[in-house]
């Protein structure tokens, strides 16, 4: 992967994966008439080449001028469209399939080490013995003191049954663990669930894959089978997105048949599109309509869905289905704000290019883009504020980020050191939260709404200092609220 696409990765430190569709664009570029070459402009351009190729200090190849041409020209444009070179466009791939040749570990960094934050379930690392909390110093025989973590992850994967041996740091272990693994195909769970209490249930999306709506029915088909739901929590907090239709799809499996999920505006016929929750918007190559197994109860249940500032693009989509159509309260805080869609036009070679065609709107007519999805009840993920805030960006943050079509754009965030926060030294040394766990305070208070308890919603910053946070009632029927003090749901 070049330069700038490991500076696109790192974009809002991993929020946004974006919402991607095929539409056979290459299809529909041939049916658009030709629109004449801007020759002088182009003239330019050769001139420039030529100028490199006759001048620079070193040879450079007629393909990395022509690659970083084509790499500047989409990056150029807004913050995701992209060149994707054959590894870009394999990792791609990965993501949205969720599978891949590897070891099945989450990692992370720390002190200059890859970290393991969970190995995955019957998987290579599980089985070799790997735990939470090892610190891997060296990959074969690469150390990893200052490697960066894509580097590390591109290291780990590979062909399935090839070896790989890692030498792992583990606390009250004397000397350094030697451990050989072999590589097999690991598939990456994008749904996980549990029942939090006797008829509540828990569903976690972490990203919209091939197989997320498929993986949801499983899932709530479980909740189900060990007793009647009285209420439940679906947590999109960090939820990068993925795919259009696996966003559809999981909105169909709460909404009734054939309501409007998201509408789609852009240049080509196309890009002018309504996806409803009927099968043929969510359904992809299989006739096996699997949202026919949910149990019938699932279109009524109690819901509330939690967000956050990760929240980004399809779990942007699911939100404000759900609360448009008033089928589920959204509490969090304001998510990403990307209303884009990328979609994938294959090249030569195993490349392709990832190209915004369209924004997306919400059943109602809202566009998220630049401004996200507002939370029925403002909660932070601690009483006393957001432990992340300091490290996020939001997608009015970012350069050359499309405009809001409404004009309802998010200001983009001061500097933190212009944003004085009286609460900041009981945040600092906090672990950042485990969501699903009992010390989860989003999850508590969406709890709270279900059970028709207070929900302690979010103050003003300069209201923070002087009070607790403020009591909000859940209104009878679940779809409202009504503030007490000067607390404010928004």
């Amino acid at each position: 992967m070049n330069g700038r696409l490991k500076q696109f990765g790192l974009i809002s430190i991993g929020a946004v994966a974006g919402v991607l569709v095929s539409v056979g664009l290459s299809a529909v570029a041939q049916r658009e008439p030709r629109v004449p070459l801007p020759l002088e402009e182009l003239r330019q351009f050769s001139d420039v080449f030529g100028a490199i190729k006759a001048n620079y200090v070193e040879p450079v190849e007629d393909k990395k001028l022509i690659t970083e041409a084509i790499s500047g020209m989409l990056s150029g444009l807004d913050p995701h469209s992209a060149y994707l070179d054959a590894d870009a466009f394999k990792e791609l791939q990965v993501g949205t399939q969720g599978e891949f040749g590897g070891l099945g570990i989450e990692v992370g960094m720390e002190d200059g080490f890859v970290k393991v934050v969970s190995p995955i379930e019957d998987t290579p690392a599980a089985r070799a013995g790997i735990k939470a909390g090892d610190l891997i110093i060296k990959i074969d025989e690469k150390p990893t003191k200052g490697m960066a973590l894509n580097d590390a992850v591109k290291l780990m994967r590979g062909k399935p049954r090839s070896q790989i041996v890692l030498t792992i740091s583990r606390k009250g272990e004397s000397a350094p663990l030697v451990i050989p693994i072999v590589r097999d195909v690991i598939r990456v769970q994008s749904v996980k669930s549990k029942v939090l209490e006797p008829g509540y249930g828990y569903v976690r999306i972490t990203q919209f894959q091939e197989h997320t709506v498929e993986n949801l029915v499983r899932h709530i088909d479980g909740l189900y089978k060990q007793g009647k739901l009285q209420g439940l929590v679906l947590d999109l907090r960090n939820d990068p997105g993925g795919l259009l239709h696996g966003a559809v799809g999981v909105s169909a499996a709460f909404l009734p048949g054939r309501v409007l999920v998201t509408s789609t505006d852009g240049r080509t016929e196309d890009a002018r599109r309504k996806f409803t929750t009927a099968p043929e918007d969510y359904l992809r190559g299989t006739r096996d309509d699997y949202l026919q197994k949910l149990p019938a109860a699932v279109k009524s249940v109690p819901m509330t869905v939690l967000v956050n500032g990760g929240s980004a693009s399809a779990s942007e989509i699911v939100a404000g289905a759900l609360q448009d159509h008033k089928r589920a309260v959204v509490i969090g805080t304001q998510t990403f704000g990307k209303g884009s869609v990328q979609s994938i036009l294959p090249l030569t070679n195993n490349t392709a290019i990832k190209l915004t065609t369209a924004r997306y709107y919400t059943p109602s007519g809202r566009s998220i883009q630049a401004k996200g999805i507002t939370p029925d009840f403002l909660v932070e993920e601690t009483p006393d504020g957001d432990i992340s805030s300091a490290f996020r960006l939001r997608e009015a943050d970012l350069s050359r980020h499309l405009s809001n079509p409404k004009g309802e754009e998010e200001t983009p965030s001061a500097p933190k050191a212009q944003q004085p926060d009286a609460n900041a030294d009981k945040l600092k040394d906090r672990k950042p939260v485990e969501f699903g766990s009992a010390d989860d305070y989003q999850l508590q208070q969406a709890m709270n709404h279900l059970k028709g308890k207070p929900v302690m919603v979010a103050k003003a910053r300069d209201e923070a200092a002087a009070a607790g946070p403020a009591k909000v009632e859940p209104a009878k029927n679940g779809s409202g609220a009504k503030a007490e003090g000067s607390g404010k749901a928004k």
